[in-house]
């Protein structure tokens, strides 16, 4: 470590003393809220904090637990050994306020009226208390029927019954793009998410075989056109993407979104009642599977007489080792393992 930044070191962190001349290691403590923590880093021949070693006393590990993540990405961030550790400095000072925080005694206060919210909200609705009384997990029902978990993290300041409230209010702010949602859900045959979350805003619904339409909604204005992106061969996918852009000025946000949908593509989407999985959806021409890990075959051949689909990993990996594929930028060149025609890769996921 050059001079200037030896010296900014010992004025930040006086107790951490580099134990070679080359400076890839320090050894030493670290202050915060006058105590010292013991701490040794060791970093590579090229000071490249990212790739640096830390070691620590158990104490110092427990106390910065639960923020591992904030301090790889500093490690990652920060220019140097210095700006790192001031940064850790802090992380430290805000992570022994909070261990603080949960060993203050609470006022015998704040359990009876913790029991009363409890016993005014009906212990129906209760699903979790932990031992300390510091947590609590609630069941809620929006004015649809829907159920939902509310998980709370609870001081003294806070009403119970407040933010229960609250809870039930946002719930309800909700309720527009919940109902469209369900209503894909329930009649159309949605391919990704598997079995979607309330907090999932997209849905890959399946138009024909092997031809999709992945939707984005926002959910503070689920009446509005959502993003859209179609997948498949492009003479099947081209003349929906042209639908769509000449009937975009027909949307009618008071008709749902399903029905706009349907009215401006001019289809009717296939649901599970009527149509197997086979009828709309292929396994990946190379590994013969329909999902890969999380991924589902979205890469399909463009020759009408083939249309065989392949997973974007299977068939980046296929067209790197032909001998006749080319690749330009993030395209890359080659021919359909199926049919021999023509294909063209354009990847997000690796640089080609």
């Amino acid at each position: 470590m050059a001079g200037t930044g030896a010296r900014a070191l010992l004025r930040h962190c006086p107790l951490l003393l580099p134990q070679n001349r080359h400076g890839t290691a320090y050894e030493g403590f670290v202050t915060a809220q006058g105590k010292n923590f013991h701490i040794r880093i060791l970093l590579p021949v090229d000071l490249q904090l990212k790739n640096a070693w830390i070691e620590c006393s158990w104490h110092l590990k427990r106390i910065l637990h639960g923020y591992r993540h904030i301090l790889k990405q500093r490690l990652h961030s920060c220019p140097d050994l210095v700006s790192f550790m001031v940064e850790l400095k802090t992380v430290l000072e805000i992570a022994l306020k909070n261990t603080q925080d949960l060993h203050i005694p609470r006022p015998p206060e704040y359990y009876s009226c913790l029991v009363r919210d409890l016993e005014i909200l009906g212990w129906n609705r209760v699903v979790y208390v932990d031992t300390g009384l510091t947590t609590v997990k609630l069941k809620a029902e929006d004015s649809c029927g829907r159920q939902h978990l509310i998980t709370l993290k609870l001081n003294a300041k806070n009403s119970l019954i407040d933010i229960y409230n609250q809870f039930l209010a946002a719930l309800e702010s909700l309720k527009e793009f919940w109902d469209a949602l369900d209503e894909i859900d329930g009649k159309t045959w949605v391919l990704e998410p598997e079995i979607p979350t309330r907090s999932a805003t997209t849905r890959r619904i399946a138009i024909g075989n092997n031809v999709s339409v992945n939707i984005e909604v926002d959910p503070r204005h689920p009446n509005m056109l959502p993003e859209c992106y179609f997948l498949g061969a492009d003479h099947e996918v081209n003349p929906l993407r042209t639908k769509l852009n000449n009937n975009m000025h027909l949307w009618d946000p008071e008709i749902s979104l399903l029905q706009n949908l349907r009215e401006l593509l001019g289809v009717d989407f296939p649901s599970r009642a009527v149509l197997e999985k086979s009828d709309i959806a292929k396994d990946c021409g190379i590994c013969y599977a329909y999902r890969l890990d999380s991924s589902i075959p979205d890469q399909v051949c463009d020759d009408p007489r083939c249309g065989q689909p392949f997973h974007q990993a299977c068939l980046y990996e296929w067209l790197q080792g032909l001998p006749t594929s080319r690749q330009s930028f993030n395209v890359i060149f080659g021919e359909c393992p199926y049919c021999n025609k023509p294909l063209t890769l354009k990847s997000s996921m690796k640089k080609l």
